[in-house]
């Protein structure tokens, strides 16, 4: 598959000024940044940003940013799942995982992590794809934001929706260990058929392969 990226580019209005939305971005070009400090969710910011860094040159790998003139204040990745997770059992190349959004507090509450959702899906070539985003409450900012589970779900849902993404079932184990989790989907309208019918059985994997058990196959 000819993973095809074409740049975006949005002015986006905050409480705190006009920021600019782009990508998918290079690692060359997202080295002309600063990659703010405070971009700490999931490791230290230069851990994370070399990161990005890695990701923005796989194939597959797209990052979106939302930057200042010289500061990357936010960003959203899209990459293959991960070799150990279950979503690669079937080695898609049509599958893609939203892997990670992160917005720094100053800009939280602008719509920017909407807004980059929505840049994502302005390239026609994310038609071609099944996009997925697994939510699991432990990493929700709860603390941060004051909100509950259940209003903090309603946020992301809200989110993930201004990129297309809805709630879609599974059996997964760790998705089902909580009401709250969930797997956001969303199927681009070229994704052929026998995708479609992979992904479904990738979704219900234990179903599948108990089924696949019972008949001997």
């Amino acid at each position: 598959m000819n993973h095809v990226k074409s740049h975006q580019t949005l002015t986006h209005d905050t409480t705190q000024g006009e920021i600019t939305l782009e990508g998918p971005l290079p690692s060359e070009e997202l080295k002309k940044y600063h990659f703010h400090e405070q971009l700490t969710a999931f490791r230290i910011a230069p851990k994370q940003f070399n990161a990005l860094l890695n990701i923005a040159d796989f194939p597959e790998g797209r990052i979106i940013i939302a930057r200042t003139e010289d500061t990357i204040v936010g960003y959203v990745t899209y990459l293959h799942p991960d070799p150990l997770e279950r979503w690669s059992e079937f080695n898609m190349e049509d599958l893609v995982e939203l892997g990670a959004i992160e917005i720094i507090p100053e800009y939280r509450g602008s719509k920017v992590a909407s807004g980059l959702l929505r840049l994502s899906m302005m390239d026609d070539y994310m038609e071609n794809y099944i996009i997925i985003s697994t939510e699991y409450y432990w990493h929700w900012d709860l603390d941060g934001t004051k909100l509950s589970i259940w209003d903090y779900r309603k946020v992301m849902e809200k989110m993930m929706a201004a990129g297309g993404l809805i709630p879609a079932p599974t059996d997964d184990p760790e998705i089902i260990s909580h009401p709250a989790n969930c797997l956001m989907v969303r199927i681009g309208k070229n994704v052929p058929d026998g995708s479609i019918k992979q992904f479904d059985k990738l979704r219900f994997l234990q179903r599948h392969q108990y089924r696949t058990m019972r008949e001997g196959l």
